[in-house]
């Protein structure tokens, strides 16, 4: 059973007894992450493989229980890769494009998330989260053997945190007893119920929808294509709606949407679950049961994910409904923009100040995603008659007549943050180039004559040239610039020329765009270097 695999890997740092419990003052860390779920070991593994010393403390010893998050999109595979460790996440993971929508026995109609070639990652893979966390755990164990300054305890309990305007006092359970640690930073990893949130009095803001999901993963023996299927009203009678993932091991995730006045420890009993399962697969498919769950919809967030020193990530700073996958691809995308900008504050190349562009930028992120999520829980749970009739209509117009597609919502799938018009950005100098390129937007990627374009790319500050010769070596206020000029054809055109003769791109850390113009302007290079680190002092080249 799938469940005996995730029992074995989970202890992935079993307790041992750290040397600052046996300080006689508590040890100043530079950042301390409570939290050792994807969110947290990925941001450790971000500040570690900078050279910055990161602490992860978790109240467990590994990975919990249960597939829980399964669908991981291109961008949080990108960011994986340059972690290193994108590659054993697509080879173990289930490739899959293609989604089909059914309103009661009929098909409405089909969709292709990435028809276009020359991307390294595709647009999803299903994985199980367990298997998602150990190859982040693994990757941080070779990170360490290879000089990585990142510690990982397991059995640490975080009870309390003092937040001074410096650094942060913590008080942490072991089962040797407690001791105490400081830290200059400290990110809140620690999942929805965040402990640490509730200690310094902060909560969320937003909306619980009155509904419930029973989620069952299970083996089976039939013959169902590597596709999302989603059913409205399903003619199977086993809820409102349902859905159907693949994920490796051959196990299928399947979802029923059960309404909000239940029992739910009734609807949890075996034998309710596997009359649900068989009215939907029919009485001749052989399958066995590996895990059940039931969740609430929520659409919520944190007023502000920076508190001076203190500062939240993923599902501690924001929920939302799992259709549409936005859980921990959102939380990713959180420590790939902090990564970078709290390793360049620690290293005193920029103002304090840049972090509250992590707040600015990923509650930005975070409203998208709720607004994205809320109307697809909107459209899936209709909350009255006429909006029922409404969605209905749109169904059946649907499947018939293109036009009515684009407003089917069966949960639209993650996409990734553009900061569009916000202030790290310089204001957009190429109008002819292509829209998904545009300042605020991430990289798309595109094969090169030297591999993919986003591992060209790397960690640094980018100043990347189409068709224009730039300088071999380009540094602005001390911060070299990495320079890649690249010769434009196929799909480099396509995602970054458009119909310009020439461009120039300064890329970020997190490969988002920074800036960009149609030729090389080292004033206006200095300018938008200045302007996406926070920092006024930036002058020359």
């Amino acid at each position: 059973m799938l469940q005996d695999r995730y029992q074995l890997a989970f202890k992935l740092y079993p307790y041992e007894r750290s040397a600052d419990q046996d300080c006689d003052a508590p040890v100043r860390h530079p950042v301390v992450i409570v939290g050792g779920g994807p969110i947290g070991v990925a941001t450790a593994l971000d500040l570690g493989q900078q050279g910055i010393p990161a602490v992860i403390l978790d109240d467990h010893e590994g990975i919990g229980m249960g597939s829980r998050a399964i669908c991981f999109a291109k961008r949080c595979l990108e960011i994986a890769d340059r972690y290193g460790c994108g590659e054993p996440m697509l080879a173990k993971g289930v490739v899959w494009n293609l989604g089909k929508v059914f309103h009661k026995d009929k098909k409405v109609f089909e969709f292709n998330l990435l028809p276009e070639e020359g991307h390294k990652y595709p647009a999803f893979i299903n994985l199980q989260q367990p298997y998602f966390e150990r190859f982040l755990v693994d990757r941080v164990r070779a990170a360490q053997a290879e000089g990585a300054p990142i510690e990982l305890r397991g059995k640490n309990r975080v009870d309390a945190a003092k937040v001074f305007d410096d650094h942060v006092v913590l008080d942490i359970s072991t089962p040797d007893g407690p001791y105490r640690i400081e830290s200059d930073w400290l990110i809140g990893c620690d999942g929805a119920s965040s402990p640490l949130r509730k200690m310094m009095g902060l909560d969320f803001e937003g909306r619980v929808f009155e509904d419930n999901f029973l989620i069952a993963d299970i083996t089976m023996k039939a013959d169902f294509p590597t596709e999302r299927w989603f059913w409205f009203e399903p003619h199977f009678k086993s809820g409102d709606s349902a859905l159907l993932h693949k994920q490796p091991d051959g196990v299928w995730r399947i979802d029923f949407q059960l309404g909000w006045d239940i029992d739910r420890a009734e609807e949890l009993k075996e034998d309710n679950v596997r009359r649900r399962l068989t009215a939907m697969l029919g009485p001749d498919v052989d399958y066995d049961l590996v895990w059940t769950s039931i969740y609430t919809f929520q659409c919520r967030r944190m007023k502000k994910f920076r508190h001076g020193r203190v500062i939240f990530a993923g599902d501690a700073a924001h929920q939302v409904s799992p259709f549409g996958a936005r859980g921990a691809n959102s939380g990713i995308q959180d420590v790939d923009n902090l990564g970078w900008k709290l390793g360049m504050v620690l290293r005193d190349e920029v103002p304090e100040a840049l972090l509250d562009s992590y707040d600015v930028e990923r509650r930005h992120g975070a409203d998208e995603n709720i607004l994205n999520s809320t109307r697809s829980t909107d459209f899936i749970t209709p909350k009255s008659k006429m909006s029922r009739v409404f969605r209905n209509a749109v169904l059946d117009l649907a499947e018939h007549h293109a036009f009515a597609r684009p407003l089917v919502n069966s949960g639209r799938l993650s996409v990734p943050c553009i900061y569009d018009g916000l202030p790290l950005n310089t204001p957009d100098a190429l109008p002819e180039g292509p829209h998904r390129a545009k300042p605020g937007a991430p990289c798309p990627d595109a094969p090169t004559a030297d591999g993919y374009l986003l591992d060209r790319l790397g960690n640094d500050f980018t100043l990347l040239g189409f068709g224009i010769e730039l300088p071999k070596t380009v540094e602005v206020a001390g911060l070299p610039l990495r320079v890649l000029t690249l010769v434009p054809d196929g799909a480099l055109t396509d995602r970054y020329l458009g119909s310009a003769r020439s461009a120039v791109y300064l890329i970020r850390p997190d490969q988002h765009v920074a800036a960009r113009w149609p030729d090389y302007d080292p004033a206006r290079v200095t300018d938008a270097v200045a302007r996406a680190t926070a920092n006024g002092g930036a002058r020359c080249l």
